[in-house]
């Protein structure tokens, strides 16, 4: 990948987070948009009063000693610019003026400048009150005219050869400089975003939960082999492909099922371990309607549920459960005795049975071995609904018998440190990992899987129906 692909992959990235996470920039952004709004109301109304001072020379007729009063003025008016702001020149002031401050609190609101190469000292002088502002500009001004008359004084009684004019007399100001809403507004709705932003590229980078392939990638060179759109209706209708086969998720399990067939096509498995990291991720209802869709092509598949400790299969498809796989581990009754077959399809479904106390030795037993190669032999596909890796180790043991495991991996509900020690832990007993099935997957969003687009679901036997209606009238 070359560096333009990178950065433009890296500002995809970061339009997906805003998109994504805008809720958070735009709460982020309103809050210091409110704050800068409440400051703004809450700060005094500072104003600001000018006055402008011309400093120059007397004596001197012909060009040179022009030039040379010139050049001697403005080296001078950089020190007076410094003078104006000294207890000599404003304590006559506060007298005059009759203020309740000092010399040193006054010279903190007035700022005295010189433009470049000018004789010229601008005077500045803020307050809270505009006609205060006005009178401490003016007077500062007739008095720096006399301070500096009595500084340049070399002898008592002569006249000084610096002369200070006023030539910008002050005004009471109508318009306050600070605060400036327009601004302050436009700065918090600035700072607002960066921070908005800034919290949100945090709070994904803190957010390890997987949630597309993209992050499969980052943990596992496993290959995603099937996407499946989450559905909040999912426990009302788990068996999505019976009750609605045309929808976006139907149509992923057919997926899926295609994916499959070509896994290992030369070694292609007759058993296949379903899993996941953590309960919640949607394992069992993947198995069963994958094990629908696996009918609906022709295969004769049986359906297992080997999950001991919390099963729920057999409650979603509406089956018996009193007699199952435990029962037949340990002689109670033969394997015919218990295979149920699902509604009018070619799937066969085992039951988990009366739950042991100890699954994992029972789901490693050598009658747990004899049993799934039964199996192998009379249909086409079995699928092994197990536990979660993590809490347990049945799927661990299970993967050691089987031709094969599947990592159901919930989007949203499973972080990447999950699925790497779960993926790990298959490892270690060296179960064959075929694939990985991406569950959940978000239909709207910045995280929206692409795959779920009207485009390639068939349309609804309703919709067709109205088509024809309309077509032959």
């Amino acid at each position: 990948m070359g560096e333009r692909e990178k950065h433009f992959v890296e500002l995809k990235d970061y339009i997906r987070i805003i998109r994504k996470r805008w809720r958070i920039i735009v709460a982020v952004m309103l809050v210091v948009l409110a704050g800068a709004a409440l400051a703004t109301a809450l700060s005094p109304k500072v104003y600001q009063a000018q006055t402008r001072l011309f400093v120059s020379t007397s004596g001197g007729s012909d060009s040179g000693a022009l030039l040379s009063g010139s050049n001697f003025t403005q080296q001078r008016v950089k020190s007076y610019a410094d003078v104006i702001t000294t207890p000599k020149v404003l304590d006559p002031v506060i007298k005059t003026l009759k203020l309740d401050t000092t010399a040193a609190k006054l010279g903190t609101q007035i700022t005295a400048t010189v433009p470049l190469d000018t004789v010229l000292i601008e005077v500045a002088v803020t307050n809270t009150n505009p006609r205060v502002a006005a009178e401490v500009a003016d007077a500062v001004g007739t008095q720096f005219t006399s301070t500096v008359a009595d500084l340049e004084s070399v002898t008592k009684g002569t006249s000084s050869p610096v002369k200070v004019t006023v030539v910008s007399t002050p005004t009471v100001p109508t318009t306050p400089i600070s605060p400036k809403p327009t601004r302050n507004l436009a700065l918090g709705v600035v700072l607002g975003l960066l921070l908005g932003i800034g919290l949100a590229l945090l709070r994904d980078l803190l957010d390890t939960t997987i949630k597309s392939e993209k992050d499969c990638a980052d943990v596992t060179d496993a290959t995603v082999i099937g996407g499946i759109a989450f559905d909040p209706d999912a426990p009302k209708r788990p068996l999505i492909v019976q009750s609605d086969p045309q929808s976006p998720r139907a149509e992923a399990f057919r997926a899926l099922r295609t994916n499959l067939q070509f896994v290992d096509a030369a070694n292609h498995p007759r058993s296949i371990v379903f899993t996941s990291s953590v309960p919640a991720e949607g394992k069992t209802t993947t198995t069963a309607n994958l094990a629908i869709t696996m009918a609906a092509s022709g295969a004769r598949v049986c359906l297992v549920e080997a999950d001991l400790r919390r099963s729920r299969l057999l409650e979603y498809m509406g089956m018996d459960g009193s007699l199952g796989l435990t029962n037949v581990l340990i002689g109670q009754v033969a394997l015919s005795d218990v295979l149920q077959q699902f509604s009018d399809t070619g799937v066969y479904v085992i039951g988990s049975g009366s739950i042991p106390p100890n699954p994992s030795e029972l789901l490693g037993s050598a009658a747990m071995i004899a049993t799934l190669r039964e199996l192998e032999s009379r249909f086409d596909v079995v699928i092994i609904d197990s536990p979660p890796l993590l809490p347990v180790t049945d799927a661990a043991v299970l993967s050691t018998i089987a031709g094969g495991t599947v990592m159901v991996v919930g989007a949203g509900v499973v972080n990447r440190d999950h699925l790497a020690k779960s993926l790990q832990t298959l490892d270690a007993v060296k179960g064959r990992v075929l694939g990985l099935v991406l569950n959940m997957l978000p239909t709207k969003g910045a995280d929206a899987y692409s795959y779920y687009s009207e485009g390639y679901v068939s349309e609804s036997p309703r919709k067709r129906a109205k088509q024809r209606e309309q077509a032959s009238t």
